[in-house]
């Protein structure tokens, strides 16, 4: 909901035969890639790690990186209720995780535990993006890519929504590569409140 994916942020050895790229399948609707061009952002390119990583990349990285760590440590909003933060914060982790860790061998199941952490039209755009893009790609190719949270903060609440920043680690796997490939990638996530319980309504790569 990259965070397919991505799962779900523009980022490794180079493949000795380079795959076709995933961005020549059927994409979907202008409409939806308005809702949800977030989310591709952070599985095209976790699909496409096939391919060498140039420095340019690095740098981007690093900066988006910097300027998060700046908003975590000086954003305005500190007063906050700890308990209701730390809900927040679960939750994003638990959603970013969800929708970028898909396994060819466990896609449905992967898919739709993703889809119940996620809201609205986003959740709709996650749901057509993954059956069209996403799992040709990682049933075609054996990927396997599993994302962990390093580190998550609040960025704003409210009573019925919030922001979370995520860094988090994406580790990709594939049966033309032996070595796992390990991305870095933080993520702005929007909340909204549900019958009591957060989900993800947006997810927008910093990186």
């Amino acid at each position: 909901m990259t965070s397919g994916p991505e799962s779900p942020c523009d980022g490794a050895d180079t493949a000795a035969e380079e795959p076709e790229s995933p961005t020549d399948a059927k994409t979907p609707s202008a409409g939806d890639t308005g809702r949800g061009n977030m989310l591709s952002r952070l599985v095209l390119r976790a699909l496409e790690k096939w391919r060498p990583i140039v420095l340019a990349v690095s740098v981007i990285a690093a900066v988006g990186l910097a300027s998060a760590v700046f908003i975590l440590q000086y954003r305005p909003d500190r007063q906050i209720d700890d308990a209701a933060a730390r809900r927040a914060i679960q939750a994003a982790s638990d959603g970013a995780v969800a929708s970028l860790s898909y396994s060819s061998d466990s896609m449905d199941r992967d898919f739709t535990n993703a889809k119940s952490h996620l809201t609205g039209e986003f959740l709709a755009y996650y749901d057509k993006f993954t059956k069209e893009i996403v799992a040709p790609t990682v049933r075609q190719k054996n990927l396997t890519q599993t994302a962990t949270v390093v580190r998550a903060a609040v960025l704003k609440l409210h009573p019925n929504s919030a922001v979370v920043l995520v860094f988090l680690n994406e580790t990709t796997r594939g049966k033309d590569k032996q070595k796992p490939l390990v991305t870095p990638n933080s993520v702005r996530i929007s909340l909204t409140k549900v019958s009591g319980s957060w989900l993800i309504s947006k997810f927008d790569p910093l990186t």
